[in-house]
């Protein structure tokens, strides 16, 4: 499981918080990486219509703001070469800042550094 139901809740929180006030800047919530590559991922909260789609920081070598697909990360493990090795969780990630500055902050450097 890559978001245990505790930041579920909160990503799902912050979505509606997201919703009523788009000007919204939350911390992130939870880092994924790709331990075979260089995608990572700080996703701030999910999309309350449809908690499938989170949105943070994403960098999959071009850092940007965006949504992304939980169903589609986790499938990754699936792909051929791969021996089943899937994204995980950064479980030692301790957010500090809003996901504006992280972001701030990746564009300057051309990617994610926490």
């Amino acid at each position: 499981m890559l978001i245990t139901d505790e930041q579920r809740a909160t990503m799902l929180a912050n979505g509606r918080e997201y919703a009523r006030n788009p000007a919204f800047d939350p911390v992130p919530v939870v880092k994924l990486f790709d331990p075979l590559g260089s995608g990572t991922w700080l996703l701030t909260d999910l999309d309350p219509d449809d908690p499938d789609i989170a949105s943070g920081l994403c960098d999959l070598g071009f850092p940007e703001l965006g949504s992304v697909r939980i169903s589609e990360i986790e499938s990754i493990k699936t792909v051929p070469n791969r021996r089943g090795i899937g994204i995980e969780q950064d479980r030692f990630f301790r957010p500090t800042r809003p996901i504006s500055e992280y972001a701030d902050e990746a564009r300057r450097n051309q990617r994610i550094s926490v």
